[in-house]
């Protein structure tokens, strides 16, 4: 394990070991929202093949993800680029945990519990999702940005998320009360702010072994489908 860790940080190294490479996954990296092509063109000055070479030695490297454009108006969907999940936290990124000591920290200052905490800011996220996708989907994309490699299989109205990492696995293993209950928080806050889902459950397993499983339901029938 600790060689597979090493040959992935020296194969990032590599990738990043090129300055332009290094300004694009940096400008990915702090970006708010994942960016595409003709941003970064932009950005660096180059033509959109040699960005797009630098995009593909990024992402082979396991440093950036790419996505394509959920879109509603007419036209070809963009390819989009964010950080990966599991970078977050290498190479000057923001980390995970700091994202998750803010919230417990939220938590303590306004008296609240996780899981309260957590819907909070999942509403607030799932809010500014609202309306740009299917719901189910947008749940899906923003589990797999946190990182948690999600899963998914659907049964009528019933989407069961099996959740292949925890992104706090370290913390989780010493309290996962706090941590799952804040997930739990998050994935109802989701669910209520990107509309047309209610969860069901999460059922919390080992999170160095991760495979929690997340039950979620469309509200509504589906035409021809039972519960």
């Amino acid at each position: 394990m600790r060689e597979d860790v090493e040959d992935e940080l020296q194969r990032e190294a590599r990738a990043l070991g090129d300055a332009t490479r290094h300004r694009l996954f940096r400008y990915i990296a702090e970006a708010q929202e994942p960016v595409g092509v003709a941003e970064l063109t932009d950005f660096v000055q180059l033509n959109h093949n040699a960005v797009r070479q630098h995009l593909a030695v990024l992402k082979d490297a396991g440093l950036v993800v790419e996505e394509i454009e959920q879109r509603s108006r007419p036209g070809r969907p963009r390819l989009l680029y964010r950080l990966a999940p599991e970078t977050a936290g290498r190479w000057g990124t923001p980390g995970a945990y700091a994202w998750l000591a803010g919230l417990l920290s939220d938590a303590v200052r306004r008296h609240l519990e996780p899981r309260q905490v957590g819907r909070l800011e999942g509403h607030r996220r799932g809010a500014e999702l609202a309306g740009s996708g299917e719901p189910v989907l947008l749940l899906e994309s923003e589990m797999e940005r946190r990182g948690f490699r999600p899963r998914r299989t659907e049964r009528g109205r019933k989407v069961e998320f099996v959740l292949g990492r925890c992104p706090f696995a370290d913390v989780a293993g010493s309290d996962p009360d706090t941590v799952c209950q804040l997930h739990l928080g998050l994935a109802e806050g989701l669910a209520e702010g990107v509309g047309g889902l209610e969860v069901e459950r999460l059922v919390a397993k080992n999170p160095r072994r991760a495979g929690c499983r997340l039950t979620v339901r469309r509200r509504g029938a589906l035409a021809g489908v039972s519960a």
